[in-house]
């Protein structure tokens, strides 16, 4: 099936295919329950370290897709320092890392139509399209964390 459709064709659907894959993920995460993302809190063992990747280095380079539609919860920046609020920001960490694992599910069905040439750099655009977001949400759900952390030993957040 990959050989009988003209190169130009398979460019023409992986250039629209894989923008709208990764818009309409975004899109439909944004819709879920937050339920579904929260968890109970686990405290940390130790303090996240800043990794062997420098993530804090280029982690804001990264767009925050969440935040192009309504509704969405934008993670650029921490806004509130409360501890329903970080609960919150946590629970979206989970969502964005879920929706990115979920676009890189996805991915295999473009493979369908490209030559093994395409699916090699269908593969590569995938792995650095949604990797580098993953250990993004990963990163600052654990620095959130150490922070909800300190929240909940605290007399006084505890009533919060």
């Amino acid at each position: 099936m990959p050989g009988e459709l003209p190169v130009a064709a398979v460019i023409a659907m992986n250039a629209a295919g894989l923008p709208a894959l990764q818009l309409g993920c975004a899109w439909l995460f944004t819709r879920l329950p937050e339920r579904w993302f929260n968890r109970p809190y686990r405290p940390q063992a130790s303090r996240p370290g800043r990794g062997f990747l420098s993530i804090h280095r280029w982690k804001d380079a990264i767009p925050d897709g969440a935040s192009w539609f309504r509704g969405g919860f934008a993670k650029a920046t921490l806004t509130a320092h409360d501890p329903a609020y970080i609960r919150r920001f946590i629970a979206e960490t989970r969502r964005g890392e879920a929706c990115h694992w979920t676009v890189l599910a996805v991915i295999p069905l473009f493979f369908l139509w490209n030559p093994w040439w395409g699916d090699l750099i269908i593969a590569i655009y995938a792995l650095a399209a949604n990797l580098p977001c993953i250990l993004i949400q990963r990163y600052n759900r654990c620095r959130l964390q150490h922070v909800l952390g300190r929240y909940t030993r605290t007399p006084t957040a505890a009533r919060s």
